[in-house]
């Protein structure tokens, strides 16, 4: 539903002065019917902190708006994104602040400023959001008529590093956690500030730093009914992953140990078949994509995959629309789900898998449970089911790491080519992204060293000068990003002035090459006389850890067994077959 009324503000003047102009004009198709600005009685701005086509690339950020939607008609909720630095300076020379996408209302109009955080190197852009708006960066510097600025996703399960800033941290699932919050904060409407902080602190599953008692411990808090979509928000310009997607089932049973998103989305709760399929149906009907991923971190352990890929597929062919798995398994069942998935016209797309390490002894050493016989006979069915291009993901930096496991990442990567060429695919191709180990907290890794820059640096070369063929493309992700990434996954309070200082020198876009500058934040480091070292360093299994009051269901007894496990190279069986005793729960 196109509002041209819209592009009648401030900033439209400045479009012009811009690189992609069309990330600000909105003019988006909403499914939502909402509340007038003037009669809404609680006013929720979701803010990423990244640009407008990263942003709506988010499922998750469309879940919230959509849940919040649901929730009550008193209600509404709208939306802001980071903007690029070109218009940053532009909006700072025109005085003009930064406004939310659809009401283009100021953000420090709005009862709340509610931030995901997706990943650490955008923590920057979190204070130019704060910034632009016109609002105070640090909390305890912020009046009564402040907007309250919480946060949620992953980075709230590190909430140190950004104490400062952020004035309620949501620890857990936004359905879980939002009703609490927003019924409260309708009913103490007309209080102050401070007294509406005091009363979340109370609340389980919120961190609030100003209001926070040592000694005291945030829990998780999760929910058996996860939120539906049945519609999704269609961007009118292009954007990262141009697609409808929904979420088969949240959590995973796998036990990877290197991975975070698995260890704290415990446990596993799946969508019921029919619920799902009625989603797809009516997100492909209400907005017109012809493609819909089947999200979750291991699609392919849904119950009723199989049964969901056939009832749909003759409803899908008739639309030309097309369902995709984002995660495969390097397993033959994975790779008949994905053949059924594309049909022989996508072949030539490629497949991707991620071994995740190149030797047999190192995958069970992060458990992932995969051995050589899965791998061999999974790229035999790739080739012979008719695909050309392999892509493998790979880590570099793992704990007992030796250099015979970073040569196996080419010799398997050669492996692969050398197969397809011989089962006839004659253009066959492999590309191989390799990416540096962050130890992240909550893992059974939490208390593992990280990688020095020059370590990394040296491993990826010494990959690279293995590859001479053509056909197979090798990159790993820059050292120097997997260095700030680890520094601001493990640290405390004392980085809050760190990126403080960094963003007063202009570091923005950590996470875009053309704009991360390592210097900047070693300068702020220098500057708060801190060494940077001191959070990618090992830590003492006694070591108090500066998330240790954040409590995510797993207890520190099944990371330590794990972390055990993982240097004896010995195996944790999924948590399908059995309980592994984490603290959280079997999967029922």
């Amino acid at each position: 539903m196109y509002n041209f009324n819209e592009f009648e503000t401030p900033e439209w003047k400045l479009l012009s002065q811009v690189s992609r102009p069309s990330r600000y004009c909105g003019s988006e198709w909403r499914p939502y019917k909402k509340i007038s600005w003037n009669e809404a009685k609680l006013k929720i701005c979701l803010a990423f902190p990244d640009v407008y086509e990263t942003g709506m690339s988010y499922y998750g950020f469309q879940i919230i708006e959509g849940f919040i939607s649901s929730m009550s008609k008193n209600y509404l909720a709208d939306r802001a994104y980071c903007v690029w630095p070109d218009m940053e300076n532009l909006m700072r020379l025109n005085e003009i602040p930064l406004t939310s996408t659809e009401n283009k209302k100021p953000l420090k109009n709005f009862d709340v400023i509610a931030f995901t955080l997706p990943h650490e190197t955008s923590y920057t852009n979190i204070l130019t959001m704060i910034d632009l708006s016109g609002l105070p960066l640090k909390n305890h510097e912020r009046d009564e008529n402040s907007p309250l600025i919480i946060a949620g996703g992953y980075g709230a399960y590190t909430p140190e590093v950004l104490s400062e800033f952020i004035d309620v941290f949501c620890v857990g699932e936004a359905e879980a956690l939002l009703p609490q919050l927003l019924n409260l904060l309708e009913s103490m409407k007309d209080f102050k500030r401070s007294e509406k902080l005091q009363a979340i602190s109370k609340l389980k599953g919120f961190y609030v730093p100003l209001y926070f008692h040592e000694g005291d411990i945030i829990e998780r808090q999760t929910t058996e009914n996860f939120f539906t979509l049945n519609s999704m928000i269609v961007p009118s310009v292009s954007i990262v992953h141009d697609r409808a997607a929904v979420e088969l089932f949240r959590g995973c049973g796998r036990g990877c140990r290197f991975c975070q998103a698995g260890m704290v989305g415990r446990p596993v709760r799946q969508r019921k078949l029919e619920e799902a399929s009625r989603s797809i149906l009516n997100i492909i009907n209400s907005t017109g994509w012809e493609e819909i991923g089947l999200l979750s971190l291991a699609s392919c352990d849904y119950y009723g995959i199989e049964n969901l890929i056939d009832e749909l597929s003759p409803t899908l062919n008739e639309r030309c629309a097309k369902l995709s798995l984002p995660s495969l398994r390097m397993d033959g069942f994975s790779i008949g789900l994905a053949e059924k998935l594309e049909g022989l016209r996508s072949k030539h797309g490629g497949i991707t898998f991620a071994p995740e390490a190149g030797t047999q002894r190192l995958r069970d050493v992060i458990n992932k449970g995969i051995n050589e016989d899965m791998i061999v006979k999974c790229l035999n069915e790739i080739f012979s089911r008719g695909w050309e291009r392999v892509k493998l993901y790979f880590m570099m930096g793992l704990p007992t790491e030796t250099d015979e496991d970073l040569d196996a990442i080419a010799e398997i990567s050669y492996r692969t080519l050398k197969l397809g060429r011989a089962m006839g695919r004659k253009r066959a191709s492999v590309s191989v992204s390799v990416s540096g180990f962050v130890p992240k907290a909550h893992t059974p890794f939490q208390w593992e060293r990280q990688n020095s820059i020059a370590e990394l640096q040296e491993k990826g070369r010494r990959i690279k000068s293995q590859i001479h063929d053509r056909a197979l493309s090798i990159s790993y992700h820059e050292p120097e990003q997997t260095f700030l990434e680890g520094v601001l996954s493990r640290g405390d309070k004392r980085t809050c002035n760190v990126i403080l200082r960094a963003w007063e020198t202009g570091a923005r876009f950590d996470n875009w090459t053309e704009y991360f500058d390592l210097t900047r934040w070693l300068e702020a480091f220098e500057f708060c006389g801190l060494d940077p070292e001191i959070f990618t360093r090992e830590r003492g299994e006694d070591e108090k850890l500066s998330w240790d009051f954040i409590n995510v269901g797993l207890t520190k007894n099944f990371l330590l067994r794990e972390r055990k496990k993982a240097y004896e190279g010995n195996l944790t069986a999924d948590c399908y077959s059995g309980c592994a005793a984490c603290g959280i729960g079997c999967v029922k």
